[in-house]
């Protein structure tokens, strides 16, 4: 049985009407459901704080002083005084060095004095009695002029014999080897038995003041211009109390418990890196600080007295990288406005452009709204939390 074209169009085509029909009339039935209000969002408003500005540089500790103990003498150690890694006081005995051949030096250049010393009167009377001979022309003048040279020399003698015995003197005091600083050792580079040569390059030990201790920091030195810009424009200020202090962390973290001094700013600029040096000084009677640890000094910059901080979760980023934020506009729409941080300060940015005292930054539900967008602000932590659990009910 075959079936026309144009009947079979006219069956389809009544049956679309029929499910249209259908459809609208099941669609009437329905109410439309209600316009939805402002969006409910946490905000926080922004009030100024006084905050104290600190900043962590990285540096490493330095001893207080230094001293490269060398042999101002040739000879053989006989002695090592001092135990490795011990402290000793100034003046302690290190090294002794023989000092035979230099008590024997000095023995002899006394002995040479004393013969000077001997001629020294016969010279000297010599030159008296031709004096009044010669008066007389008892004798001629150049007996006197002989004589008057011999007294010369002979007190020459004297002056040259009394400058070795101070030399012969000087040598062997500095057959004992002493330390020049208070402090700690460390390796002796030589062992009872070895030759040394006096003002040789190696030391033979190194002693280290370790208390106090110094610590040298570097600071870029477009830091520092800031920082010169934030006093001048009185955006800082200096805290007298305050002024000077530095904390210390440890390379593991921890807070070194005393505080230090900042000492002073080097005024040369490192070519190579750009940054200046800043050294500080530390106590550090228990010797928890050792030349060259790894440290970060904590030191103040100054006091804002009316600083914005804004919390950390009301801050977001575009694509670019760029800090922006949403509060709440005078139409009660969400506004976005573009920021300039400076730090972070715990869980909050110090806001330095951007946003203004008493302004309602928008910090939970941020996901909800769009820049233009109508809100309904409430205080952050009482609007719930999308996926929160119900409060649990206290039991009766």
């Amino acid at each position: 049985m075959r079936i026309d074209g144009t009947f079979l169009r006219a069956l389809l085509l009544g049956l679309a009407v029929a499910a249209t029909t259908f459809l609208s009339a099941c669609g009437r039935g329905r109410p439309a459901p209600p316009p939805q209000g402002p969006a409910e969002v946490g905000v926080v408003t922004l009030s100024p704080e006084r905050v104290v500005l600190t900043t962590e540089l990285p540096g490493r500790t330095v001893p207080y002083l230094v001293a490269e103990v060398r042999p101002q003498v040739n000879g053989l150690i006989r002695e090592r005084a001092f135990e490795e890694g011990s402290d000793v006081k100034a003046g302690d005995l290190l090294y002794q060095i023989d000092p035979a051949p230099y008590q024997a030096a000095y023995d002899q250049a006394k002995a040479a004095l004393a013969m000077a010393e001997a001629n020294l009167p016969a010279a000297r009377l010599r030159v008296e009695r031709l004096k009044g001979l010669v008066d007389i022309r008892a004798v001629g003048q150049q007996d006197y002029d002989d004589a008057t040279a011999a007294l010369l020399r002979a007190e020459a003698s004297v002056a040259a014999s009394k400058a070795a015995v101070e030399s012969a003197r000087v040598n062997l005091s500095y057959t004992p080897i002493r330390s020049p600083i208070s402090g700690r050792t460390g390796r002796s580079s030589v062992t009872v038995g070895a030759l040394v040569a006096g003002y040789q390059p190696v030391p033979l030990v190194v002693v280290q003041q370790l208390d106090p201790i110094y610590v040298d920091v570097t600071q870029s030195s477009a830091e520092l211009l800031r920082l010169r810009e934030g006093f001048r424009r009185g955006d800082l200020k200096r805290e007298s109390s305050s002024e000077g202090r530095v904390r210390l962390v440890l390379e593991d973290g921890s807070p070194y418990p005393r505080e230090g001094k900042l000492k002073f700013r080097d005024v040369t600029v490192d070519p190579t890196t750009g940054s200046v040096t800043l050294r500080m000084v530390f106590p550090n009677p228990d010797h928890v600080l050792l030349p060259g640890m790894y440290v970060r000094a904590v030191v103040e910059e100054g006091v804002s007295e009316n600083a914005l901080l804004a919390p950390q979760q009301g801050v977001t980023r575009d694509t670019k990288g760029a800090p922006y934020a949403l509060v709440v506009g005078k139409d009660g729409n969400a506004e976005q406005r573009a920021l300039q941080l400076d730090r972070a300060l715990g869980d909050r940015w110090l806001v330095t452009k951007g946003l203004a005292p008493g302004d309602r930054v928008l910090v939970d539900g941020l996901m909800k709204v769009r820049p233009g967008a109508p809100v309904k602000p409430v205080p952050a932590g009482a609007t719930p939390k999308a996926g929160a659990p119900p409060a649990p009910t206290a039991p009766r």
